[in-house]
């Protein structure tokens, strides 16, 4: 989905971050390499697109799951290490401007493309995680929906003091998806709910809390420890780099941990109008942002959001949510509110989406449980 900037690939030589080769069929936006510093053999994958925040298309899905397939078996390979071009950001998601060009447009073939994009990436998602080698993943900077998905299924996980980490599909008109509501159903309490459904910006203490990351180094120690990690591997190096004491000193540090007191037993109520009427009557005032916040995006997003992350949470397996949000968002593709939350946000930036339902209270039942229909050709048939 979506073409590349030729500035883009005019500056893929000029971005310091990149290392190895461009990998086939990606026209230049998706990097791959071993790096031999030391003697644990580092694979490097680097996402090359940093005028559009490395967003995700495609090309780079498939070209990253290639890179990976080949690793899984090379020797010279110990441990993947997933990063961003650039300093903006390691991923801000998936390419939504030319998702858009597919839904509103309407045209079959452009939807079966966005289906297959979707589709290939959630597998991506399920292939990280369960990678039979460490995947290290540097979350410096922006860290967004697709981002999200690449990085939190890593068996390591690096945010620093510049990471932004959020889930925003519900301002967009999607759900959580690419393992979010695997990832969010499985917070501490309803910090989980809280983030989704207000579209946080998490820091990185936030990240750690809620178990999207596992540890913080400063943005400028990022190469030392990945010298110490090819010099020593990946356990050693780890806790050589890394103080044991970084989990519950963030934990400490995260706004969302502190509002526990508030957000678990607004989010306890059994549907986002009541959850919003919690958030209103509490005297915090982060509680009633976040219930205006909630009101501000897609109502229909909303409810959707709120089932599929309870639904998560009963999972076995995070190939089962990964089937739930693609039959989820195969919905609504062929939607309103998918289209014209990207044209608000993203294509005529006015701010002011005209969603459809336009209130909470409309959205019934019965839309949850179409939306919800397994899809045919769901990403992990039988499981």
């Amino acid at each position: 989905m979506g073409t590349v900037d030729e500035r883009e690939r005019q500056h893929d030589d000029q971005q310091s971050a990149v290392f190895g080769d461009a990998v086939d069929g990606t026209d230049g936006t998706v990097f791959a390499g071993v790096d031999r510093r030391g003697r644990h053999g580092l694979g490097r994958i680097t996402l090359n697109r940093p005028r559009a925040l490395n967003a995700l298309d495609h090309r780079m899905v498939r070209g990253i799951t290639a890179v990976l397939t080949a690793w899984t078996d090379a020797p010279e390979v110990r441990v993947v290490v997933l990063q961003g071009a650039g300093e903006r950001g390691l991923c801000a998601g998936g390419d939504m401007r030319a998702l858009h060009g597919a839904v509103a447009g309407g045209n079959a073939d452009d939807l079966a493309q966005a289906r297959s994009f979707f589709r290939d990436e959630y597998r991506l998602n399920a292939l990280i995680a369960r990678y039979a080698k460490p995947v290290l993943a540097l979350m410096d900077g922006i860290v967004m929906g697709g981002g999200v998905g690449l990085a939190s299924h890593a068996s390591h996980r690096v945010v620093t003091e510049r990471s932004r980490v959020a889930m925003p599909e519900v301002r967009i008109g999607l759900v959580p998806d690419v393992g979010g509501t695997w990832l969010l159903a499985r917070a501490p309490g309803s910090t989980g709910l809280h983030a989704a459904l207000t579209v946080a910006d998490l820091t990185a203490a936030d990240a750690i809390a809620m178990g999207l990351a596992d540890a913080q180094v400063p943005a400028d120690a990022l190469d030392d420890l990945l010298t110490t990690v090819a010099e020593l591997g990946i356990e050693e190096g780890w806790t050589g780099s890394i103080s044991n004491a970084a989990e519950p000193e963030a934990v400490a540090a995260s706004a969302i941990h502190a509002q526990r007191d508030w957000i678990d037993p607004c989010y306890a109520a059994p549907t986002v109008p009541e959850i919003v009427a919690r958030l209103q009557v509490r005297p915090e005032p982060a509680a009633q942002a976040a219930a205006a916040a909630i009101t501000a995006g897609s109502p229909s997003s909303a409810v959707l959001t709120l089932a599929a992350i309870r639904a998560a949470g009963t999972d076995a397996v995070l190939e089962q949510s990964l089937n739930r949000e693609f039959a989820v968002v195969t919905a609504l593709l062929t939607g309103h509110d998918l289209a014209e939350g990207i044209r608000a946000q993203l294509i005529d930036k006015d701010r002011n989406p005209q969603w459809s339902p336009a209130t909470l209270d409309a959205v019934g039942e019965q839309d949850v449980e179409r939306t919800f229909r397994p899809a045919d050709d769901e990403p992990f048939p039988g499981v």
